[in-house]
Formats: C-alpha cells, structure tokens, sequence
C-alpha cells in the first residue's frame, strides 16, 4: 500500500494505523516520489494527500493511472467543504478521508476499497453484450467501448457499471446501489452515488443531461435501459429525471 503526503506527522499517524492492521506500508514524501515508487513496487491502493508540494494528490493520481488505471485512490484532504470533496471524487478518485481522521475510519475506508477490488477480481459473468447506439457494455471481458474507441473506469465506477449492466431494465434502489458498491456502512451517502452515476454518464452518453442509457428514477434510484429493441426498452411509466432534479 503506497501512502503520500508532505507532513511527517501524517505520514508516521497513516503508517502506523495501516501497519498494525496488517497492511504493508511503502511511503513518499511528493507526488514524484510517489509515482516512481508506485512503477517500482506496484501497490493494491494508493492514499495520496491532496495537497503535495509538486504534483497534488489528484495529478499524482492522473499519473499513477496512466501506468495502472485499476489501482484503487483514496484521497486525503483537509479541506472538506462539499466542492472540494466533489473534485476529488468527480476527478476519479475512489474514496476521500478528511482531516483531521479517527483511525478506525481510514481502516474502513481502505477496507472499502479493497472489497471492490476482490469482488472485481472475482466476477463471473456470461451474458450477452449490451449494445446501444454507440456503446458497447461487454461485462464478461470487462470492456467498454464508445463509438469504437475503449473507455477506462476507476474501480469505484466499474463496480457501479457492473451492478447496474447485470439488472438491465431494473430499477435499483440507491440503498441498495451504495451497499453493493461503497459496503452498507456509506448507505446515508448519496452524493458518492450520485458523483459516481454522473462519472459514468460523462463516459457513455452522447448528452449526459439528458441520459438514455442510465435513468434516474425519482426517488427511489437508478435504471440502466435496455438496449432499443429488448423486452424492457419502454419505459415502465416511473419518472426518469435529470439527477439535479431528485
């Protein structure tokens, strides 16, 4: 597990908090720094702090996918006014932990993270593609093309593809959306759903604000349509609106 932040204080709190819990520690001091020992040693997660002295957490983050675009981020901050968190979540990263932080809840964020690695390491699945106008949702060779060209998730937003293509025409509820993806303990925190559903419609949608491929059903959660000739392409008469309109 790679850790990054300029502070020493934080750096020996998040080492020691990770190392009693049994977790290899490797730490970086820059974002540089961070980057080269992340190619040299290829760590299972990423906690980058977000403000470094060369690269900041979420460019240390940009460079660290281009070599790896699976590996899972958390992104520690002290800001933790709502646009801030929004930036970090809405760049890619997987999950956020504000300082100052109880160490019981970094464990459990990184604890999060690594179940979405295991269950995306373990998926089986046999259906059909989804094939849309000009999206192709592949879930049994975990592809994703857009008008022909491969598009990239982080794992947070793969997880959340994956609950959703398997039920297509479903409505899943956002309870049960969050326990499936984030774990039942972030169940009350529907701005991660809804930055995460926001994150994918960028990616699949000629116009993510008006969506044809992942609906919101007003108070309740979210569809993904099936694609145009599927048993269940009409809609069921729910509402489906904008997510700026819950």
């Amino acid at each position: 597990m790679l850790v990054a932040d300029d502070d020493p204080q934080i750096l020996r709190l998040v080492r020691m908090t990770l190392e009693s819990d049994g977790y290899v520690v490797l730490v970086a001091r820059s974002g540089e720094e961070a980057v080269e020992l992340f190619l040299s040693e290829r760590p299972d997660v990423a906690i980058l702090d977000l403000s470094m002295p060369d690269y900041d957490g979420l460019e240390t983050m940009h460079r660290i996918r281009e070599h790896d675009d699976s590996v899972p981020t958390i992104i520690l901050t002290a800001r933790s006014s709502a646009v801030d968190v929004t930036r970090a979540l809405d760049s890619g990263a997987d999950d956020y932990v504000t300082k100052p932080f109880h160490p019981d809840i970094l464990i459990s964020r990184v604890g999060a993270v690594l179940r979405r690695v295991v269950n995306r390491e373990h998926e089986q699945h046999q259906d059909a593609p989804l094939l849309y106008e000009r999206v192709l949702i592949d879930l049994a060779n975990r592809k994703v093309e857009v008008d022909g060209d491969e598009v990239r998730f982080s794992p947070t937003e793969w997880e959340l593809l994956f609950q959703l293509a398997s039920n297509p025409g479903r409505v899943m509820l956002r309870t049960e959306l969050i326990s499936r993806v984030w774990g039942a303990e972030f169940r009350d925190e529907h701005h991660r759903l809804r930055l995460s559903v926001s994150r994918l419609r960028n990616k699949l949608e000629a116009n993510p604000d008006e969506p044809t491929i992942i609906s919101t059903i007003r108070g309740i959660g979210y569809r993904l349509e099936p694609p145009s000739g599927g048993p269940d392409a009409q809609a069921s008469g729910s509402q489906v609106v904008a997510d700026g309109e819950e």
